[in-house]
């Protein structure tokens, strides 16, 4: 490409040299803006293109609770479209919130993000990662959207339910499992046979010790200050006890139980303990295949939150805690807030409204869907959430 200059003056570039210098110093200038400005200049080659592609990306795991999986997929889908998302990986891991709290205990290199379904076991779990690991395990923490729990009944159970007993609660629940003659006995429904619920694992589902902290504040008439002596209570292990045996069934995750319940009917069960947003996501799929489902409030509630803590563990790197903290931006801007609503949840941000004229609070209001909800309870100490997980497995081992 150079040529021995016959005038004394040195090599010079052939015109065929100084054009590849030329296009040399045209893509370094193309290849910094794209990878400082995420732009393409218009006429960047395709080899050129396809080298700056490639360029390492960071990669994360979020192990989050499945009630938030449909709109946290969405939400991966379009992050990935941003100048954020373009060079981060997101792996979402469904998982049980007490599952991957196990899991996370356990040193799963995988769980960068743990987004559990509320922050009723984070007391816990703080303490139990002190003891293991004598460290903080969270750097930030912010809720991303509340859902509260609810009884979600088949209409026409639910109807004939409180000719009965006039209203639906844990404790005409616990009448009807009582009941020995099932639904004939309750309304002359043989034909349903027993009364079926069902609620999720205690051990590895949020919404499962959520039924036992609710069923515990509901017992002794409180919304705070619940204490091991409330659990020890004789009287309210032998009420729990009857509660939880006659439980028709038990699954390690909330969406998997409401998955089941629309998929097989009322076979399957005539009611369940859920999260507010699964069963206003079920109701037009429900009505499609079996028929109009009730959403009832119990009389003492929770506000699961869906709290996004990034992790301090020895296995995330400060890129990847960085690329946590980015998409956790993202989940809480307007848009992505408000597509929270259409899932179901009450979002987080407060500039998203839940009344909106598209909101499913107003349009299945018809089926006992409610802004406004009962007493809330207090978020239970972790002696108090010890107390009932030993005292549910021991009723387990004794089946």
């Amino acid at each position: 490409m150079a040529r021995v200059s016959t005038t004394g003056a040195g090599p010079q570039l052939t015109p065929l040299g100084r054009a590849f210098v030329f296009l040399f110093i045209v893509g370094c200038i193309a290849g910094a803006m794209f990878l400082f400005m995420g732009v393409r200049p218009s006429g960047f080659t395709n080899w050129t293109a396809s080298v700056f592609r490639s360029r390492p990306q960071v990669e994360i795991g979020i192990a989050c609770s499945t009630e938030k999986h449909g709109w946290l997929e969405r939400a991966v889908t379009e992050f990935a479209k941003t100048s954020d998302g373009r060079r981060i990986k997101i792996n979402l891991i469904p998982m049980g919130s007490l599952e991957s709290a196990h899991a996370l205990l356990n040193g799963d290199p995988r769980i960068n993000v743990w987004l559990p379904a509320s922050a009723a076991y984070e007391d816990t779990f703080l303490q139990e990662w002190q003891t293991k690991y004598n460290s903080n395990p969270i750097i930030r923490e912010e809720p991303l959207a509340l859902t509260p729990m609810v009884f979600v009944i088949w209409d026409d159970r639910y109807q004939a339910f409180v000719q009965k007993y006039r209203s639906l609660s844990f404790a005409t629940v616990s009448q009807a499992l009582e009941a020995k003659g099932g639904w004939d006995e309750i309304a002359h429904h043989p034909e349903w046979g027993n009364f079926k619920i069902g609620m999720a694992q205690p051990k590895q589902s949020n919404s499962g010790l959520m039924t036992l902290v609710l069923a515990t504040y509901t017992y002794h008439h409180k919304t705070k200050n619940l204490t091991v002596k409330d659990v020890a209570d004789p009287g309210f292990q032998r009420w729990l006890g009857d509660l939880e045996s006659g439980a028709s069934g038990m699954s390690n995750t909330t969406g998997n139980l409401m998955q089941e319940m629309i998929l097989k009917g009322p076979s399957a069960y005539d009611a369940l303990f859920v999260y507010e947003n699964l069963a206003i996501e079920s109701l037009a799929n429900a009505e499609g295949r079996w028929g109009k489902l009730k959403i009832i409030y119990p009389e003492y509630n929770f506000w699961n939150d869906s709290p996004y803590y990034i992790l301090n563990a020895s296995w995330s790197t400060a890129d990847q805690r960085k690329a946590a903290d980015a998409f956790l931006n993202y989940l809480l801007t307007e848009p992505v807030q408000r597509e929270s609503l259409k899932h179901g949840f009450r979002p987080a941000n407060p500039m998203v409204p839940v009344k909106s004229p598209d909101s499913p609070f107003l349009q299945y209001a018809g089926n006992g869907v409610s802004v406004d909800v009962p007493r809330m309870c207090e978020r239970p100490k972790p002696d108090v959430v010890t107390a009932l997980l030993e005292g549910w497995e021991r009723a387990q081992g004794n089946r």
